[in-house]
């Protein structure tokens, strides 16, 4: 508390949660607490009048983020979830060239989270690592980002057939996963996540299609290959240009008055409770991903595909 208020004297520090709720001057909160605290904080906090903008994942169960998509319907205040990846500047060509049906049918997908951690960050705080406070491990925690762009850019997910393991912590969940997956589409993908992949690597998004292929890694563009290119290029001359202004961590894109990334997120939840709208991701939407972190473990502890249900 006091390195707090040495590093910002002019913001109000509290030691009370409920002093923070009572703070009339208080309009939105933003909840980046552990993970097994984001639906009982976020529920007081509508209660109590204030807007709140959730951190990932919304919460560690589907049943604790419906909490707080019921409180936000009964209180009527604006909740957002900061799903941030989905504006990483790479993120607006790729999910239009899905939307307007350039890469053809979407057969296939890859993404793979290929992170590392040393124990060092498990063993602080007592609760990442473990299913009662954070949900799980790798996937959960270091891969729920992924997971939502996976949804996002290839649609529901109707199958789950996962297998995981601890392969370099001593944590009570996993570590690892590796995970396939069918769609409502048709299409297939595979997803892995690890914290065990010294230095940490890659975060691999790749989309494959019967028109085109586009692969990133994170937010930076490393293949656009597109068989009827636009504005009067060529395929190669189309992918130079994309890699220009979306890869290997060119920015050009980035004028001053773009916003991206966590940028964005807040902009929406400061303008939504300005213009009384929702911000752009409700709890609902959240929820989709998590619903599907859900099916992956449910697979890899029962060794059964899991189904899942969008009725």
């Amino acid at each position: 508390m006091e390195k707090a208020k040495k590093l910002y004297p002019d913001v109000t520090c509290y030691t009370d949660a409920k002093q923070l709720f009572l703070d009339p001057s208080v309009d939105i909160i933003s909840i980046c607490l552990p993970s097994y605290l984001h639906a009982d904080y976020a529920v007081q906090a509508m209660e109590a009048g204030k807007h709140v903008l959730v951190e990932k994942p919304v919460d560690i169960t589907c049943a604790r983020a419906m909490a707080i998509e019921q409180a936000r319907l009964r209180t009527g205040k604006r909740c957002g979830v900061v799903l941030q990846n989905r504006y990483n500047l790479n993120m607006y060509p790729i999910k239009k060239a899905v939307a307007d049906g350039r890469l053809g049918r979407i057969f296939l997908g890859t993404f793979a989270v290929k992170w590392y951690r040393e124990q060092s960050y498990y063993d602080r705080g007592g609760w990442r690592g473990t299913w009662e406070k954070d949900g799980g491990g790798s996937l959960i925690n270091q891969s729920s980002h992924t997971v939502d762009l996976m949804q996002w850019l290839m649609g529901d997910v109707v199958s789950v057939s996962s297998a995981m393991t601890v392969a370099g912590h001593d944590i009570e969940a996993e570590d690892t996963t590796v995970s396939t997956l069918r769609f409502a589409s048709g299409a297939m993908a595979t997803f892995v996540s690890t914290t065990c992949a010294y230095p940490g690597i890659a975060t691999e998004i790749a989309l494959y299609g019967t028109a085109g292929s586009i692969e990133a890694d994170a937010d930076r563009l490393k293949l656009w290959k597109m068989s009827e290119p636009v504005d009067e290029m060529d395929e190669d001359e189309e992918e130079e240009w994309m890699l220009e202004h979306f890869g290997g961590g060119n920015r050009k894109a980035a004028t001053a008055g773009e916003l991206y990334g966590h940028r964005h997120v807040v902009e929406d939840m400061i303008l939504a409770v300005r213009d009384g709208r929702d911000p752009e991701v409700l709890p609902l939407e959240a929820m989709k991903s998590l619903a599907i972190i859900e099916a992956v473990y449910a697979s890899a502890k029962s060794g059964k595909t899991v189904f899942l249900n969008h009725s």
